[in-house]
């Protein structure tokens, strides 16, 4: 392990996508100055991470992949994670990131020093100090536990699914699990099978869509092989079938109409009991919460060894959970599909910025915002790669990544053209995309889809989602409107011309 230098052009924080993509095009521009810092002991981010059963991603394989790494041996049309990790190792080995990657590396903390315009960081490993910081942390990177009354005193294993336990053998064995979300339905057909008995706690039915996958055999590997262009074609075609699909969320309806008789007729094929299909059945608009894509979720929780219990939890005991019916269902297991904290991601929690305060700090009295989802007021040369109101309900976010990654490489070249030390968006400039942005999302099925989701925040705002087509982000990030921005040296302020 190389020891960090003591100064860095720019500190990289994570090695999932947004980091790698980042080293990779930061190098291909000329910087070369750059670390990734990784707490953990290989890369990946929540490719790494997450290792349930039956893990995989509900995005194309050649959409779900950096445009710049076409990747010809695909396995399947939807990777699962194994084949997704493995991308990304081979993708730093390719790109030469291996010489910038700092594993065991964890930031502890970060404190912009606006005298000498850099950023102070504290690491496991000891302190550095960068020009600039790009986080590519995402917000599903800590597991959210859910706070119910004697949980602590379950005599057996409880784990989540992104801390998958693998010593825990399941065979046999009463299992509950807690939790409907896009992990659930992936590995809940894989335990049902192993399972005594399992017994699913659900809060809200999800809407599942059919999962069209298959295999790619030998010979259309060989021939995207042979011919990068094809493969260019069959991504080109992947992601406008994405982005039509979009109006299913934000149009007048009758996508969306279709989409959820689709969804309907998929729940009725799959589940002949009247009763378990009307608790399957959600009562909100297809895409207020995110859509699930599955072909085995609904056989599973069919099968007689499996309880669907949509009363709520009561409390937990020592060898049971009781429902909110009083009835009580002794288990040996409790596994936890409770997603992410989305609404309080650690790094905003150890980045301080020019006026003294933590990034969590600033969202609790602002609500999480970023200019271009990249950029925020009071935080000099950081970036936020998947920052607020990045994510998408329809397609790649590595495509937004991407486009993030162009920015972030326009505005080191801004600061060269205007000879400046530092660069910090504009109060109003990052209140007014904001508020065009938040009345885009107004119409759509996201905030008026009649649920509640992990897409906005306890005030009702959505802070995670991009309202339109993916298209329109990458052309807005297409060049760095310095205009929106005060770029900085230590003794002044310089106004873009």
């Amino acid at each position: 392990m190389t020891d960090l230098p003591d100064h860095v052009r720019v500190a990289v924080i994570g090695s999932g996508f947004s980091g790698i993509g980042t080293a990779v095009r930061l190098a291909q521009a000329g910087e070369h100055d750059v670390v990734v810092l990784e707490r953990a002991g290989s890369v990946g981010g929540t490719w790494r991470d997450n290792t349930y059963p039956g893990c995989a991603c509900d995005v194309p394989s050649h959409l779900y992949s950096f445009s710049f790494a076409p990747n010809p041996d695909w396995s399947r049309a939807f990777s699962r994670q194994p084949e997704i990790r493995a991308y990304l190792e081979r993708v730093c080995d390719d790109f030469g990131v291996r010489s910038q990657l700092h594993l065991d590396t964890e930031l502890l903390a970060g404190t912009w020093d606006d005298a000498a315009a850099l950023w102070r960081l504290e690491t496991s490993r000891g302190p550095l100090t960068a020009d600039l910081l790009v986080s590519g942390c995402g917000g599903l990177v800590e597991p959210a536990y859910p706070d119910l009354p004697g949980l602590e005193t379950f005599a057996g294993p409880v784990f989540h699914s992104a801390r998958w336990d693998h010593d825990v053998d399941l065979a046999g064995k009463r299992i509950a699990v807690i939790g409907t979300g896009a992990s659930a339905i992936q590995f809940v057909p894989e335990l049902q099978p192993e399972a005594d008995r399992l017994v699913l706690f659900q809060r809200t039915p999800p809407w599942v869509l059919p999962r069209m996958d298959r295999e790619y055999g030998q010979k259309q590997k060989d021939l995207f092989r042979e011919h990068p262009a094809l493969q260019r074609v069959a991504r080109t075609g992947q992601y406008w079938f994405r982005e039509w699909n979009l109006l299913a969320f934000t149009g007048k309806g009758g996508l969306r109409r279709k989409a959820e008789q689709e969804a309907r007729k998929h729940l009725e094929r799959q589940v002949p009991d009247p009763e378990l299909r009307e608790r399957l059945t959600p009562d909100y608009a297809i895409g207020c919460k995110r859509v699930l894509i599955s072909n085995d979720y609904y056989p599973a929780v069919s099968q007689d060894n499996v309880d669907v219990v949509t009363s709520g939890i009561a409390e937990v005991r020592p060898h049971a959970v009781v429902d909110a019916d009083g009835v009580e269902h002794e288990v040996d297991v409790i596994v936890l599909g409770t997603g992410f904290r989305v609404m309080d991601i650690p790094v905003a929690h150890r980045l301080t910025g020019r006026e003294g305060r933590t990034l969590s700090e600033e969202w609790q009295q602002t609500g999480a915002a970023a200019h271009r989802g990249t950029t925020v007021a009071g935080f000099p040369n950081l970036f936020l790669l998947l920052g607020p109101n990045t994510a998408l309900g329809h397609s790649s976010v590595v495509f937004m990544i991407e486009a993030q990654i162009a920015y972030v490489v326009k505005a080191l070249e801004a600061l060269e053209e205007y000879d400046a030390r530092a660069l910090e968006v504009r109060r109003e400039a990052q209140d007014a995309y904001d508020a065009q942005l938040q009345a885009q999302l107004e119409t759509t099925v996201w905030n008026s889809g009649g649920c509640r989701s992990w897409y906005r925040d306890e005030d009702g705002r959505n802070f995670t989602l991009w309202p339109t087509h993916t298209y329109t982000f990458k052309r807005q990030l297409s060049r760095f409107d310095a205009e929106a921005y005060a770029l900085r040296t230590p003794a002044r302020v310089q106004e873009p011309v």
